[in-house]
């Protein structure tokens, strides 16, 4: 209980020991046993008994803290406040919001919150969740530290070169991949009004594109550019060995492979999506790169590889190459551990384990997406597809606005040839999947 008392006095709060001390008006003086002195202001609220701290005693005029006489204006500020029918804490919350959410809006806005707002706009753009989680991982590595507090209307060319110089040589692909996303961000500042004077993006660009060594010869040198694909005239031979691993994953990236498909939309296809009467596999827009639903004209191969499979079918909605408790689609790591299984299985020479399916030109293992690569240069090099029905095949946008918007057609029928003649292609040597069925439901990985 706190120790009553007519009132306290300035000498009297100077030294009072440890406890409680009322003053009145709910006003207490409050001592701890290493001596700090606060002010507590205590009143009853519905019913409910509240306390607020009215800060630290000070220790002379003029100091930090409230004197006697200025806790006592407090109190009765407070009391008139609660006489009014109002929560004085909540009053106190409500004051501080506003007064924060005043001092944000008078602040300028800073390169990171201009990035945050991006991408919230953005987020429905991106089908891929992995591609909006590299924006920001990208940003809050390289750029944030560095410019993210810093207005973003004051972003200018040394500010971005900053950031990009020391990953520009050591890290080419990536601090690319950083000048695109850092001139996103300036652009659409501009476009919301943040970046009214200043260097347009544009600009910013030219500028580094003078300051900085160009970036291709860096990329080449480090064996960027592409994902490491396998040569095409190896494809039969691959597909052999693909088609003798009874394993779902397997099945996908066939599937994948014969079809031209992203990996992305292969591990996310259901079999809602499939049309065995009519042999299409339509991808919809929302799984899309290009956000535009896709058709994929089934070649007899990639048909009976779905009639391989079909008898996990669970449902409509249920994912074509499942995981073991067959509700989840595979993933990605999945078609990763897959390829990474088939190079390991190669003997060992003086110079240690060889990987057998590499790039033709890198002499790196292939990846998984490489194989739209394989596919795209068979068509161009082995046959004679118009480049419009190639680009079509990979649901590439025609980046040619005037002549995209006379093209309208998706060269469908041009397509399921070219599917077909890659499908036969791909099975020069005698291979088929009917024969692993059974076993595509023992082993699921």
């Amino acid at each position: 209980m706190p120790r009553r008392a007519a009132g306290l006095t300035a000498a009297g709060v100077r030294t009072a020991k440890a406890g409680r001390y009322g003053d009145g008006n709910g006003l207490y003086l409050l001592v701890r046993e290493n001596g700090a002195r606060f002010w507590v202001w205590r009143y009853t609220r519905g019913g409910r008994m509240r306390e607020m701290g009215l800060g630290s005693v000070a220790n002379e005029i003029g100091k930090a803290g409230r004197t006697l006489a200025e806790a006592r204006q407090e109190a009765a500020r407070l009391k008139n406040i609660l006489a009014r029918g109002v929560d004085p804490l909540d009053a106190e919350e409500a004051s501080r919001k506003a007064a924060e959410a005043a001092a944000m809006a008078a602040a300028p806005l800073t390169f990171e919150g201009a990035a945050n707002a991006l991408l919230d706009a953005r987020e429905a753009e991106w089908s891929n969740p992995k591609h909006r989680q590299q924006w920001r991982n990208t940003l809050a590595t390289y750029v944030h530290p560095l410019i993210g507090s810093q207005p973003v209307a004051t972003v200018e060319v040394e500010d971005v070169r900053r950031v990009l110089s020391p990953i520009w040589a050591t890290k080419p692909e990536t601090a690319s991949r950083v000048k695109m996303r850092i001139l996103a961000v300036l652009r659409y500042a501009r476009a919301a009004g943040e970046r009214p004077t200043g260097s347009s993006a544009a600009d910013i660009d030219e500028a580094l594109r003078t300051l900085l060594p160009k970036s291709a010869p860096l990329k080449r040198a480090a064996g960027y550019g592409h994902h490491p694909a396998l040569p095409w005239q190896q494809m039969p031979d691959f597909m052999v060995e693909l088609r003798a691993r009874a394993a779902m994953a397997a099945r996908a990236l066939e599937f994948a492979i014969l079809t031209a498909a992203r990996t992305s939309e292969v591990l996310g296809a259901t079999w809602r999506e499939i049309d065995f009467r009519h042999a299409v596999w339509t991808v919809p827009g929302a799984r899309m790169k290009s956000r535009r639903q896709h058709r994929v004209p089934l070649s007899a191969a990639a048909t009976a590889l779905l009639e391989a499979v079909k008898p996990l079918k669970s449902g409509p909605n249920s994912p074509v190459f499942p995981t073991e408790d067959q509700q989840k689609p595979l993933s990605s790591m999945a078609l990763l551990m897959l390829l990474r299984r088939m190079n390991a299985r190669q003997g060992e020479d003086a110079d240690g384990a060889k990987a057998r399916w590499v790039d033709g030109v890198t002499h790196e293992p292939i990846t998984a997406h490489g194989f739209r690569s394989s596919f795209r240069d068979w068509a161009g090099e082995a046959t004679s597809t118009p480049q419009a029905v190639m680009e079509a095949a990979l649901a590439h946008v025609n980046a040619d606005k005037v002549e995209a918007a006379y093209a309208r057609g998706d060269l469908f029928a041009k397509r399921r040839a070219l599917m077909e003649a890659w499908a036969e292609y791909c099975d020069r040597k005698p291979a088929t999947v009917g024969h692993l069925a059974p076993a595509v439901l023992r082993e699921v990985g």
